[in-house]
């Protein structure tokens, strides 16, 4: 293992734990306090892996050669009845994940694009900005478990049920199936974006 391919994991990783955290600092911020009684706002990653999201899907995309990895971690817990907003409450808690990997994102393409840093250090950086792209973008695919679903579901009027119960149903296959056939779209997308962010190049 190189250690470029090492130096993704870990960016991978903690990219995760940020997007993991964030959710549950919102949903505290609204009343709930489930994740923070379950020890779910550590920053030690080993609280937030989920075995087939941050196991077993990167692991067939390395086996795969896929260009670059991506996952997702153990849902933080929420009590959707403990949120003060009971309307958007989820919505908010949903969209707290994606937009703390985007303001990560946004933070270091930034930093790249103002600083004269070394080549080396603005590989690294643009590193981070790839792969928080990719995981904010991934998560906000309305396909459960991720982010996505739920920030679709706080929008459905009632009489979409049958359509949530759909995705509740199928969701694993559905994400099975994205990350078989839709995922090389979605690293293109993300690519233009963080090229975009970094004045023309992307990184990964």
């Amino acid at each position: 293992m190189n250690l470029n391919l090492i130096f993704i994991l870990i960016v991978w990783l903690l990219s995760l734990v940020i997007h993991e955290v964030a959710h549950g600092r919102v949903a505290e911020m609204l009343g709930d306090t489930t994740a923070k009684d379950q020890g779910r706002l550590s920053l030690n990653p080993l609280a937030h892996l989920d075995p087939i999201g941050s196991v077993l899907v990167p692991l067939f995309l390395f086996l795969s050669h896929s260009r670059i990895l991506i996952g997702w971690a153990k849902p933080v817990p929420v009590n959707p009845y403990n949120l003060r907003d009971q309307k958007y409450g989820m919505l908010k808690v949903a969209l707290a994940g994606p937009a703390a990997n985007f303001l990560v994102a946004i933070f270091f393409a930034l930093v790249i694009r103002v600083l004269p840093l070394p080549i080396t250090l603005t590989y690294l950086f643009g590193v981070i900005v790839t792969y928080n792209l990719l995981l904010g973008f991934f998560n906000l695919l309305p396909i459960p478990p991720l982010d996505g679903s739920n920030i679709l579901f706080s929008l459905l009027p009632d009489r979409f049920l049958e359509t949530k119960r759909f995705l509740l149903h199928y969701g694993p296959l559905l994400l099975i199936f994205f990350v078989f056939f839709g995922f090389s779209y979605l690293s293109r997308f993300v690519f233009f974006i963080s090229s975009l962010l970094l004045g023309g190049k992307a990184f990964y």
